[in-house]
């Protein structure tokens, strides 16, 4: 816990310390970052902290043709809470694609990205390092997102072909720098070992929900969220070692700072 607090200030700190960059001099840079405080690190609904907080990061280098590439990384704990690995407490995402739009509104997004959990598995634990390629298409302030696993996903053995379905809508409030969102997620295990589970009873397949708002004042983004999930009970990657539901209801507080 001391250590954890230390952190937080740490980043706290460097998040109210970064100088706020002119706004031409932002859009002009090919070259943007962001750091992030939340109260609880959910991935597709699912807690990756146990319900506790977590500082988050990245950056993203893009091209004037809409080429990208980035990475972002973020303390978890879930691995280690399960007992499947030792020394696992960073996830590291990269990830490289084109964005770009066309027609009137309409964007593109298309790419791949591969997680990556450094760790000292246990013996019958799954590697969760995770490759997908995704597509998106979004008009105004709605988007579909589609993620397709091309290997075991998050530690899952024979997952091959898991996959996701992101539908969002993010709607701004004129010029006052409120968003108002809403999501809907369908995360698809796939594979032998989804079916011997669902034979069982246990399907891991579920589907996520999301309603939020946020504020930007200057770059610097405050956030609000409600977040569930429909995971299924008794599909113990869901629970922690003492039976908290890690899908259940959740609120979630946020802020970041983007240059």
């Amino acid at each position: 816990m001391p250590q954890k607090t230390t952190l937080l200030i740490a980043a706290l700190s460097a998040l109210l310390t970064i100088p706020a960059w002119a706004g031409d001099e932002a859009s002009s840079s090919p070259i943007t970052a962001n750091i992030s405080m939340v109260n609880n690190y959910l991935y597709r609904g699912i807690s990756k902290t146990d319900g506790g907080p977590a500082v988050q990061g990245g950056f993203d280098l893009t091209a004037a043709n809409g080429f990208y590439i980035g990475a972002w990384g973020s303390n978890f704990s879930w691995l280690g809470d399960k007992g499947f690995a030792t020394g696992s407490s960073l996830e590291l995402d990269t990830y490289a694609g084109i964005k770009n739009s066309f027609e009137t509104d309409f964007t593109y997004d298309a790419g791949i990205l591969h997680y990556h959990y450094p760790a000292t598995y246990n013996a019958g634990a799954t590697d969760a390092d995770t490759s997908e390629i995704y597509g998106a298409i979004g008009y105004q302030w709605l988007a579909a997102k589609y993620s397709y696993s091309l290997s075991n996903a998050f530690g899952v053995s024979n997952s091959k072909g898991t996959n996701y379905l992101d539908i969002s809508a993010n709607y701004p409030i004129s010029d006052s720098g409120v968003t108002l969102g809403a999501h809907y997620g369908k995360q698809a295990y796939k594979g032998s070992t989804a079916s011997d589970l669902m034979a069982a009873g246990q399907n891991p397949s579920y589907a996520d929900y999301k309603l939020s708002v946020s504020w930007d004042i200057n770059r610097y983004v405050f956030g609000l969220a409600y977040s569930r999930t429909n995971a299924a009970r008794g599909v113990g990657a869901y629970y922690n070692v003492l039976g908290k539901d890690l899908g259940g209801s959740a609120a979630i507080l946020s802020l970041r700072r983007t240059f």
